[in-house]
């Protein structure tokens, strides 16, 4: 018996930030404090002072009538290497189509370069770079280093080293200059059991570069957890780049103790942004192959009058699509949604009413989305009807978080709504060629790789009826 709801015609109901999920945010919070400096006065200060903005509405939104599963435990991965100015938590993102920054933290001072080359243990080339940490309330980050190299060739292995010092080498292999090109697509990944299983999933589909709309460690204030997740990911992240835009729960925002949003997430997970135009790490795009990826932030300023929109609207006019005939997008809060979970939020239809004109008209082929934990793929779809020009919206927000699953849907379902499934999982998007791409959704079903949905795409720029 199949145990997940899943498909064709499912069920349904919704979920926001309450009272209730604001209490387990505390409980969390208090629980999994790990830094010797949270003593226990600090303690019962921090929860006085939590348990105030949590009646003020730590995250907004709307209230509904959703209760979600039972959530899963959330893992804490220590560093095994005692050594306090060994690299830790090391991922890599692109810089351009040429260039790799390399992130990585250390606990005590240690200069910021990288030692690389195409051939293990032999580094021809070296780059330095630039240090930082953050401060939130009585939490002080390690070291965060970030070290831009190149340029580098397309798909060729590099061997490089973090810091004067490692005795770890580590390799990454840059993405194809040239169609085909594979994505992996995972939202709201979290640290648990389930969020274990999607990355082992991930590491055997042989993908180029993974993107993450959003939702990323789960910390919701607790601090080490976010030293927790960049341990988690590492494996992966330091090997292929990770490409990422911000959700919610990077919000981490304190009503008079910490005013500043999004702290922890621009501090350690710096993409691209300048490279594009972009005056905000929120928001930025990138070119890969023969594709143009576009990163929006949800939660800040999207409305006509905003930077976000001004910038969106002038790197789409910049898109050459004899270069780069695919156009793929990616936000947090979902457009489009059957789901019950999350209803009726300004993130999603406000920036859907303020944004998807644009989108159109630059004819976008892909927008992905996560914050929704379920699967769902829609048709062609603008403005609430089947389009054959608009984009296929893919809600991807089933990566492994500690929440559990949005399991209810509406019934009946919509029309433009064709697969939805309350399963965690990943997909996969494979560009094949300027007018062809395949992309699967794989489930993890006891904890095997299942592809559950899969459809071909035809790139916009190829059907004759949505020329520009």
């Amino acid at each position: 018996m199949n145990r997940y709801k899943r498909s064709n015609r499912n069920k349904g109901v919704t979920v926001k930030c309450n009272r209730g999920r604001n209490a387990t945010l505390l409980k969390d919070f208090i629980s999994h404090l790990r830094t010797p400096m949270a003593a226990q006065g600090f303690r019962h200060l921090v929860l006085a002072i939590l348990v105030f903005a949590s009646e003020a509405s730590l995250f907004s939104g709307v209230v509904s009538t959703y209760v979600r599963p039972p959530p899963r435990q959330t893992l804490f991965f220590h560093h095994k290497d005692q050594d306090s100015a060994s690299p830790q938590q090391v991922h890599i993102s692109l810089v351009g189509q040429v260039k790799m920054r390399i992130s990585w933290i250390t606990e005590n001072s240690s200069p910021a370069m990288v030692k690389y080359g195409t051939s293990p243990g032999v580094y021809d080339n070296s780059a330095n770079g630039t240090t930082s940490s953050y401060h939130y309330v009585l939490y002080k980050s390690g070291e965060i280093h970030d070290v831009v190299i190149g340029p580098l060739k397309p798909n060729t292995v590099y061997y490089y080293r973090c810091g004067p010092d490692s005795a770890q080498e580590r390799s990454f292999r840059t993405p194809p200059a040239q169609l085909p090109i594979k994505f992996a697509i995972v939202g709201d990944l979290g640290q648990t059991g389930w969020t274990n299983s999607t990355l082992q999933h991930v590491a055997k589909s042989n993908y180029d570069m993974l993107l993450l709309p959003g939702d990323l460690s789960y910390a919701d204030l607790d601090q080490p957890l976010w030293d927790s997740f960049g341990r988690m990911v590492e494996p992966l992240a330091s090997q292929r780049p990770w490409m990422v835009t911000q959700g919610n729960h990077e919000i981490e925002k304190l009503p008079i103790i910490h005013s500043t949003k999004f702290t922890s997430y621009n501090a350690r997970w710096r993409m691209p942004f300048e490279e594009s135009g972009s005056n905000s790490n929120l928001y930025y795009s990138f070119d890969a192959a023969g594709v143009h990826v576009v990163m929006l932030g949800s939660y800040t300023d999207f409305d006509q009058n905003s930077d976000q929109y001004k910038w969106l609207e002038a790197d789409l006019n910049k898109v050459d699509r004899g270069k780069t005939p695919w156009i793929v997008v990616l936000i947090h809060a979902p457009w489009y949604n059957t789901n019950t979970a999350h209803q009726g939020e300004v993130e999603s239809e406000g920036m859907r009413k303020a944004m998807e004109g644009l989108i159109h008209r630059a004819r976008v082929d892909v927008v992905f989305a996560g914050h929704v934990h379920a699967y769902e793929r829609f048709t062609r779809v603008s403005n609430g009807k089947p389009d054959n020009c608009g984009p296929v919206h893919i809600t991807i927000g089933d990566g492994g978080n500690r929440e559990g699953l949005a399991s209810r849907f509406m019934n009946p379902q919509p029309a433009i709504s064709v697969f939805r499934e309350a399963s965690f999982g990943h997909g996969q998007l494979e560009i094949v060629n300027a007018t062809h791409a395949q992309w699967t959704w794989h489930r993890n079903d006891d904890d095997k790789p299942i592809a559950s949905d899969s459809i071909w795409l035809r790139s916009l720029t190829s059907d004759p009826t949505c020329k520009l």
